[in-house]
């Protein structure tokens, strides 16, 4: 992502508040920014991204030759079945309103986000990207799932149609600072780092839900960050790339709870309510066509990952989402 003298180029980020956005800010702020970048980090404070107008007023005033886009009307299993006609059209419209707004610009080149969960729901493991569209995905999730998979055929369409240099992420579970921390409506590690605080506070017996042995791929925030960055600059093809830890890097969620209690320094009672449903046993994802460009690439070991979380989970409790 070369810049010529004089010329500036302007990332903007959607959804730049949440945790990837956050992880992009952290890891450009400790310095990685290249000369004649200028980055634009936007909230919900900036603009409705499901309205037309909205979205064309924030271009109009940055004018940005680069989009890395991850806004997005996001929820948990009970938000998705409950509110299926919502999550695909407000979905539908924000990913439709950055694409055509980033072909009306002129923007150089669009990342979008996608994810592992608008995969097929019966498919063969490992999963990779040339698997995105072979079935349904789970009936839980369709609406969200659908809409972030026409990403994907758009991207083509747009490249295909007017030239665009649009592509996507397919990220694995993604953890680290800045994370949303709620027991209720969190991913895994965070809940359970919260729960976890909670249960050293109140000398209580630390409780997972389900047995510990589902199988997942979990990647550290900051290293999603650097390697979304490297896709920006470096990898121009329209079809997505997964950004994932390798297979033999997935854990167990006995092993990740286990990981969080050492670095929480918990030394109460650790209880797994076998009452209460694992979930799907195993999500894994295939890292090859990143492997093929980044074969050294070292990924943030999990023990690390979740120390640097706990620790700035404590440090910023009162601030943190909860």
């Amino acid at each position: 992502m070369a810049t010529e003298a004089n010329e500036k180029n302007v990332i903007m980020v959607t959804g730049g508040s949440g945790l990837v956005g956050m992880g992009i800010k952290t890891f450009i702020e400790n310095g990685n920014q290249v000369e004649g970048e200028e980055w634009v980090f936007l909230s919900s404070k900036d603009g409705d991204m499901r309205k037309r107008d909205d979205c064309e007023k924030i271009f109009e005033k940055y004018k940005p030759t680069h989009v890395i886009h991850l806004a997005a009307k996001v929820g948990g299993l009970f938000a998705n079945m409950a509110a299926k006609v919502e999550f695909f059209r407000e979905n539908i419209l924000i990913n439709d309103n950055v694409m055509e707004c980033c072909r009306i610009y002129n923007v150089k080149k669009l990342v979008s986000f996608l994810s592992t969960c608008i995969f097929p729901d019966k498919t063969t493991y490992p999963i990779d990207e040339t698997m995105l569209h072979d079935g349904p995905p789970h009936p839980s999730n369709e609406g969200y799932a659908y809409a972030k998979r026409l990403i994907d055929t758009m991207n083509r369409a747009y490249a295909e149609e007017y030239g665009c240099n649009f592509t996507s992420i397919i990220p694995t579970n993604i953890y680290g600072p800045h994370d949303n921390f709620s027991i209720q409506s969190g991913h895994v590690i965070p809940g359970l780092i919260h729960k976890c605080y909670l249960a050293k506070q109140d000398q209580t017996p630390f409780t997972i839900w389900g047995s510990g042995t589902p199988l997942r791929q979990f990647v550290y925030s900051i290293d999603l960050a650097e390697l979304t960055v490297w896709v920006l600059r470096e990898y121009h093809d329209p079809t997505p790339i997964t950004l994932s830890v390798d297979e033999e890097d997935e854990v167990s969620i006995k092993d990740v709870a286990l990981a969080v209690a050492k670095a929480m320094k918990f030394e109460g009672e650790i209880v797994f309510d076998t009452s209460k449903a694992d979930g799907q046993f195993k999500k894994t994802a295939g890292n090859k066509k990143l492997r093929k460009y980044l074969p050294d690439y070292k990924f943030t070991s999990i023990e690390e990952g979740i120390q640097k979380s706990v620790d700035w989970f404590v440090e910023n409790y009162e601030v943190a989402r909860k």
